[in-house]
């Protein structure tokens, strides 16, 4: 009876086994419920990134060449922004503070970055304001109102032009020019080295030429005087009258 009763328990017990498992695995191998792991956090976006154009490479034609404008862009614009961004994990401040405001007041940015926030932050807003100055279209002259406090500081369109393109000739080595409205808000022209912008001067642009040979080179190689006359045909005056009010304001 004893033997009868252990071999009946026995049986009934290895069914509970099998029940818990799988046929024919131990009560200690049944896998034990996981918790998948949670989705890795997507990386934070760029500080810095290429802006469009707002117009194909092709569109200005045949005053500025369209390899030019895709190596320019794509290429030498896309350096400073990758350059700018890798500065980021230096300067947090890069992060929280108007690139505007950082441009206007290097001294303050530490100095272990500040050659870095200079060329390279100060390469891409230089560019960035320069695509918008290109048209294929739009109005061919200053507004009045534009017009007006030109002549007042530095005369006609044609000075200007004869000015602006003096001081882009005058820039020894790589820079710009600029057409600005100064701390006492009067018109004047200035040029600056390499990547350095107005708003360190105190300034704010109105119209600026990339005076750099990567802005020129392909089609014009040295002859930057030929290169300024073909940038004046597609000066976007809308823009720059738009930047004259901003900068009045």
């Amino acid at each position: 009876m004893l033997r009868r009763n252990f071999i009946t328990g026995l049986a009934a017990g290895t069914a509970g086994l099998t029940v818990l498992g799988r046929p024919g695995l131990g009560l200690a191998q049944v896998a034990a419920p996981t918790t998948a792991p949670a989705p890795a956090a997507p990386p934070a976006p760029p500080v810095f990134t290429l802006p469009p154009l707002g117009y194909g490479y092709e569109a200005l034609e045949p005053h500025i060449d369209t390899a030019t404008m895709r190596i320019h862009h794509s290429g030498h614009h896309q350096a400073y922004v990758t350059n700018a961004n890798a500065l980021v994990a230096q300067w947090d401040g890069l992060k929280t503070t108007p690139i505007e405001t950082v441009l206007a007041d290097l001294n303050a940015v530490p100095e272990n970055v500040r050659t870095g926030v200079r060329n390279n932050v100060g390469g891409h807003w230089n560019h960035s304001f320069f695509w918008d100055l290109m048209t294929p279209g739009g109005a061919k002259q200053p507004s009045a109102e534009l017009r007006s406090a030109m002549e007042a500081s530095i005369g006609s369109t044609t000075d200007l032009v004869t000015k602006l393109n003096a001081a882009a000739m005058g820039r020894f080595g790589s820079g710009w020019a600029w057409l600005v409205v100064d701390k006492d808000k009067k018109i004047a022209i200035i040029s600056t080295a390499n990547q350095d912008t107005p708003l360190e001067l105190g300034a704010k642009p109105v119209l600026g030429v990339d005076v750099w040979e990567h802005a020129y080179y392909l089609k014009h190689q040295s002859r930057r005087a030929a290169y300024l006359t073909a940038w004046w045909q597609v000066v976007n005056w809308d823009k720059a009258n738009e930047n004259f009010k901003k900068a009045m304001a």
